[in-house]
């Protein structure tokens, strides 16, 4: 009979046996952990990779931005107008209005809208360092909503130079300086939102190269500067689409390049001379199409502008261009019909009466000859206008 120390023994080799057969046992015979379900990659797009702006980027665009303040600032002026109105007794009522405005030369030639200073029955001119001024309206052109007056003053800061602003692109940084709401020397940031825009001018007509910018714009900064980042002047401030008469970051300036062009006649002469077609004409829309073809009258165009009349005696007239020769009941209207139908001017489409008004003023003078393309029947012709001044 073994001792208890043997059977401690025989037990000790015993359990260590029994661990090694369990090591020695098939992977079949253990359980298996559960495999992790297989989820497919998400696949996301990589962000885009940004050029890395330096901060010295920002610190020189805030000073260059400083700079041009310090030196257009000086130049850009309030202007207060005062127009006298009447009541239903026909008592006299002054009522005033105010703008902004900047210098142009050297002379107090100061530019600004016509619509600040419209009907003005006086107008007075505050410096940014506080001089003022009685001024007198040297040029008008509501056309294009450009003002010229002028005041007797000495030492007056630079004037502000004029940019190309066909050379603009959008999204260009642009800043307002004037005087919105009367707050004289604001100044807004923005940038460039469209080139080429037209725009209704104080007169109803239409004002091409409008810029678009989404500098705040408010009642107070008609006529101020819009300026580049260069201090240069690339156009006038104007208009402003906002139901509340505020800024909703649509604004609109005349271009600087139809500055360049209207200013020196209103220096020299109090007027533009608007180029002047002498037709009275109906924009061919597809309901007029289909209207006139109704009433057999031959339109071998789905475009154009039908001349209705032109004036006796004017350079449509003197070139042979014929309006209606009979009258249309279309609807509730009587229509000249059987004339010319005008659909190019040099060229260039002009299927409206928009087109033709902006063709006009921008690319072309007074005095000059241009090639009138239309069509006559089912006969298309040509035919040389030299245009004329259009009557004030």
């Amino acid at each position: 009979m073994a001792s208890p120390i043997h059977w401690r023994l025989i037990l000790a080799l015993l359990f260590v046996l029994g661990i090694g057969v369990a090591c020695a046992l098939p992977a079949a015979v253990l359980p298996s952990p559960t495999p992790a379900p297989t989820i497919p990659p998400t696949t996301t797009p990589a962000p885009p990779v940004l050029p890395t702006v330096p901060a010295d980027a920002f610190n020189a665009l805030e000073a260059r931005v400083e700079a041009i303040y310090e030196q257009a600032a000086p130049a850009v002026v309030n202007i207060t107008s005062r127009v006298i109105t009447y009541d239903i007794f026909m008592q006299p009522i002054p009522q005033e209005g105010t703008g902004s405005g900047f210098i142009y030369d050297n002379q107090g030639h100061i530019i600004t809208n016509y619509h600040v200073v419209e009907n003005a029955e006086s107008v007075l001119v505050t410096l940014a360092d506080g001089r003022s001024f009685p001024a007198e309206i040297v040029g008008v052109d509501p056309s294009s909503d450009l003002a010229v007056i002028r005041i007797p003053a000495e030492d007056l800061p630079a004037p502000l130079p004029l940019a190309d602003s066909s050379q603009l692109r959008v999204g260009q940084f642009v800043i307002a300086i004037g005087s919105p709401f009367g707050q004289v020397g604001t100044m807004t940031m923005g940038i460039i939102s469209a080139l080429g825009r037209v725009i209704q001018s104080p007169d109803g007509r239409f004002i091409g190269e409008a810029i678009q910018t989404d500098a705040a714009i408010n009642p107070g900064n008609s006529g101020g500067p819009l300026l580049d980042l260069q201090g240069q002047v690339i156009g006038v401030n104007s208009q402003i689409i906002s139901p509340s008469q505020a800024s909703a970051g649509i604004g609109f300036a005349v271009s600087s390049n139809t500055v360049r062009r209207v200013v020196p006649h209103l220096i020299a002469e109090g007027r533009y001379p608007h180029p002047w077609l002498g037709v009275e004409v109906l924009p061919l829309t597809p309901g007029w199409v289909r209207a006139l073809r109704r009433v057999g009258m031959e339109i071998p165009v789905e475009e154009g502008l039908l001349v209705l009349s032109v004036v006796r005696g004017g350079p449509a007239d003197r070139a042979g261009i014929r309006g209606g020769n009979q009258i249309a009941r279309i609807g509730g209207y009587r229509i000249p019909v059987g004339g010319d139908i005008i659909t190019a001017i040099n060229g260039h489409p002009v299927p409206t009466l928009q087109e033709l008004n902006v063709y006009l003023d921008i690319q072309t003078r007074v005095g000059e000859t241009v090639e009138v393309t239309l069509f006559r029947g089912t006969e298309e012709i040509k035919v040389n206008v030299r245009l004329a001044e259009r009557p004030q």
